[in-house]
Order: structure tokens, then sequence, then C-alpha cells
């Protein structure tokens, strides 16, 4: 079971640093200073934010789609990190997949995705990751990132596998699964992982930069 990820398949409990919306973009919570309010369910989780000015939330979940927003209280602006921790421990609830936007610099500014495969049921998991660009402006973003790359890396940032342009090394697996990316330029890896920690990097081939969407998927 790969985590963190995104749909959700049957109703859990998640703590989230941020403010989150449903599928129909309907504001379910928010927070700015995490013992502003839940902090008993939040400490009670073992892992609050180390600083009183990070954000968390605790939710219970249904399954469905739903996305995190996280921005700089009066419009400020910096590297941050967004993420979803579940904390049901029962195998029936897991992340289906997990995607995350944002800008790819160059040189150490690169979009990062990570991903903790539990060592519950099999301890392992298939998996398809993304780095998405061109496609992105189908949905009305600007400024994508036109050419990404994909690094996948594990807990010691040994590469495990990388990849420009999808179709190039293992486009029949990736397309047998329905998650093939729209566009020949964009990246994606399918992989089978151990229990144990993960991080995809998304930078823009020959140093470019642009808006970029690095995603992981768990296949069953």
């Amino acid at each position: 079971m790969a985590r963190p990820s995104g749909p959700l398949e049957s109703p859990t409990r998640f703590r989230i640093r941020c403010w989150s919306y449903d599928q129909t973009g309907s504001l379910i919570a928010s927070n700015d200073n995490w013992r502003d309010s839940q902090e008993a369910q939040i400490e009670a989780t073992g892992i609050p934010p180390t600083d009183d000015r990070e954000s968390a939330l605790v939710a219970t979940l249904v399954p469905g789609e739903y996305t995190a927003i996280l921005l700089g209280k009066n419009n400020t602006t910096g590297t941050a990190l967004v993420e979803a921790y579940d904390l049901d421990s029962t195998p029936a609830s897991q992340f289906a997949n997990i995607s995350t936007r944002g800008l790819v610099g160059t040189g150490t500014d690169v979009l990062i995705g990570g991903l903790i495969v539990s060592a519950e049921e099999s301890g392992q998991a298939n998996v398809i990751v993304r780095a998405l660009g061109p496609s992105l402006g189908g949905s009305g973003v600007s400024g994508v990132l036109a050419d990404p790359t994909l690094e996948l890396h594990d807990k010691d940032g040994d590469i495990l596998a990388a990849n420009d342009n999808w179709d190039d090394t293992q486009g029949g697996i990736i397309s047998s699964t329905g998650l093939a990316p729209n566009d020949a330029n964009e990246a994606a890896l399918f992989i089978t992982l151990a229990a144990g920690e993960y991080t995809a990097v998304v930078q823009g081939a020959n140093e470019t930069s642009g808006v970029g969407r690095v995603e992981v998927f768990n296949i069953p």
C-alpha cells in the first residue's frame, strides 16, 4: 500500500497540513496555527508540527477526491511542505493516488513528491509515477513546464529509476494501466517498490522552468 496519495478507497482519518477542499470545491476545514484548533487531536497523532506557526488538520474523509491548498499568510512566499498522513491502521483504508502542482525552477528549485510504502499486507506496491507539464495547459494553467524529467530516489538519495519522455522505455506497460500522460514530452515510470520511503523529483529538461505536477498512482 502506497502512502501518501489522493482519492480514497474507503473512509479513513487523516492529518493534513493545509486548507482542505472536497471534489465539489467546497471548503471542508482550514487552519493557520495548528494549536488554535484540534490541538489535542493533532498531538495524539504523534506527528504535530514542530513550529506553532505551522498548520494542521485532522479529518475523517469518505471515499472521493480532495485538494489541500497551502498558502503563505499575508501573501508571503517561500519554500514549504504539504503532507497527508493516513491515521487508520486497517489495510482496507488506503490512498489511491496523490498529485502535487508547483513551480519547477532550475538548480535545486525542483518539485518533490514523497511517498511511503507501508509494510502492511504484501509489504510492497506497484506504482506509476508521472511528471506532467504541457498537458496542464489544457486545464487553463499558464507558464507550464514544457519538457519535464523525472527521477525516483530511495531514502538514501540513490536514483532507482529515471525518465524523460514516457514512451521511450516503458510505453507498453504504462499505456496498459490507462495512465499514460497526454503529451509525449511528459515523463512516467512504472515500478514495484518494497516497503520504505521514496522521493520523486521533477525538473525541466535543459534547465528549463515552469509549472509542473508530480503524481503517484497505486496500481492494485
